[in-house]
């Protein structure tokens, strides 16, 4: 699954070999939105920056959504109003304000292109009208000048009842704003490493960070990793992660100018694309939703389909150009974690919990973590900073933790008594499919992917989950904390460090081209 923004190979970046032994200022690891705008805003102060990523620039999270950048998002402000107060509530739009403002400075100056749009919270039914006037409220009392549209234009084509409006939004091609981020990081001095996987961060006796290619330290490390990828605070228990699904569509007819979101199920985002703000080509429409806690889908490869008939019910001749999924990680009480990393003596921090959010959410995180490098005083930072670092966590916030928790649970225990159903050697995976069986009560994953049949152990390293298949992404999922693994056990993402071993045949296993 390849999104819309990477059909066209965008020219190779000037990625330098990574330098093990090199002491650096900062050491940034993550080459998404937060690390980018991070390492950039660091290394413009004039800093020895290094940014390093086990993949490509934009190759996760930033490089599959749907490029709205929007302070309206969805039902956010009107669940957090719920239970926060309205302070804090300001305090969020004023950080994604931070953010977005950063951003699309930054793309303007780059010459990275972009429109101006409306965006929309929108209700698909009557049961959904009293989240739209909800999130109008609260999005008001945060100083947010939205407008309600009752009844709604008969021209957008979908179902909705009702909706309020905000002005002045931004849609973007996210990849070419990252890419556009890398080499203007790179032209301030940093050093980018690309294919450069971090193992493992230590701050004794001085900050470190362990690659397939050697160590370096530095002053301070900021980990943009989606989910930190080491586990001193627990944050993985304090978020969960969430994969949802986009297409693209070559449309023959008009398609609503926006950026749309329901509030109420399932979730429907809908997006219109321009030569101003993504690829050209013939995409003129991304409609995305049925999000999912990760590894939790009874199939992914059915919330792709859903998609594509809902679209094809409104636009009955529209032609999928590209389809995709995105991973993100949402805190438990909606405000994304930033800041210091507990036990590491102030010297790694991280950016989690952005609910999908991230490019404005990201910079905002950027703009944080850059004022605790500078060692900003903390009384000369803007007020939406002061006012998130001394949110207090909520009863609500603590159940909606504690319901998740529990099914964390649930999941762990269920998977491993269903692994115990079938033991190898089993009947060789159609392709594109993966089966969980066990060889000696060790829950084995059994797949075949281009017409290769693996099998490894499908217990995920991080706290010993049982994975399942993804028959989307041909991946094998972790239900618990969302940890994502490839075919040869390779990982992809989530808080898991490691890989999942690849398992050898038995010789009886050997013996059969159709047993496994």
């Amino acid at each position: 699954m390849t999104s819309l923004w990477k059909l066209t190979p965008a020219p190779p970046l000037e990625s330098s070999p990574f330098e093990a032994g090199r002491r650096r200022d900062v050491i940034v690891v993550g080459a998404g939105i937060t690390g980018l705008t991070t390492a950039l805003m660091l290394a413009r102060d004039g800093r020895d920056v290094a940014l390093v990523d086990a993949g490509d620039v934009a190759e996760l999270v930033t490089g599959s959504n749907t490029g709205k950048l929007s302070l309206l998002q969805g039902a956010v402000l009107s669940t957090l109003r719920r239970h926060h107060p309205a302070s804090l509530v300001r305090a969020y739009v004023e950080a994604n304000r931070a953010g977005a403002q950063w951003l699309t400075e930054f793309a303007r100056d780059a010459g990275v292109p972009f429109s101006r749009r409306i965006a929309y919270s929108y209700a698909q039914g009557p049961d959904g009208a009293a989240t739209v006037a909800e999130e109008a409220a609260a999005a008001l009392e945060a100083g947010l000048p939205v407008r309600r549209l009752s009844p709604v234009p008969d021209a957008w084509g979908f179902p909705a009842v009702d909706a309020v409006a905000l002005d002045d939004q931004v849609a973007i091609d996210p990849q070419a704003v990252a890419i556009a981020l890398a080499r203007a990081f790179v032209d301030a001095g940093g050093a980018l490493h690309l294919h450069t996987r971090v193992r493992r961060v230590g701050v004794v006796p001085s900050p470190v960070i362990e690659t397939d290619a050697g160590s370096a330290t530095a002053d301070d490390i900021v980990l943009a990793t989606g989910t930190p990828i080491v586990d001193r605070g627990l944050y993985f228990a304090k978020t969960r992660g969430l994969r949802s699904y986009c297409v693209a569509f070559d449309v023959d007819a008009e398609v609503p100018d926006g950026l749309f979101l329901s509030v109420d199920g399932p979730t429907r985002s809908i997006r219109s694309v321009t030569d101003q703000d993504g690829p050209s080509g013939s995409a003129r429409l991304i409609v995305g939703g049925n999000g999912h806690p990760v590894g939790r889908g009874d199939s992914e490869q059915r919330h792709v389909a859903e998609i594509v008939a809902w679209t094809r019910a409104r636009y009955p001749e529209a032609e999928t150009v590209a389809c995709w999924s995105a991973q993100d990680y949402e805190s438990h009480d909606l405000i994304p974690f930033v800041g210091v990393m507990p036990r590491t003596l102030g010297r790694v921090r991280f950016a989690t919990g952005f609910g999908k959010w991230g490019l404005s959410n990201g910079p905002a995180a950027a703009l944080r973590l850059a004022s605790e490098i500078r060692r900003e005083p903390f009384k000369d930072r803007p007020e939406w900073m002061r006012t998130i670092a001394r949110r207090i966590t909520v009863p609500a916030d603590l159940g909606r933790g504690g319901v998740e928790n529990l099914r964390v649970g649930w999941e762990a225990a269920s998977r491993w008594v269903d692994s115990q159903r079938t033991a190898v050697p089993v009947s060789r995976p159609d392709e594109g499919e993966g089966i969980v069986a066990h060889r000696g009560g060790h829950p084995v994953g059994v797949s075949t992917v281009e017409g290769l049949t693996r099998a490894v152990s499908a217990v995920c390293p991080h706290l010993g989950g049982v994975l399942s298949w993804n028959d989307a992404e041909c991946t094998w999922d972790c239900p618990l904390h969302a940890s994502r693994f490839r075919p040869d056990g390779t990982r992809i993402e989530g808080p898991a460090s490691r890989d999942l071993a690849e398992l050898p045949r038995t010789p009886h296993e050997d013996e059969s081209a159709e047993r496994v």
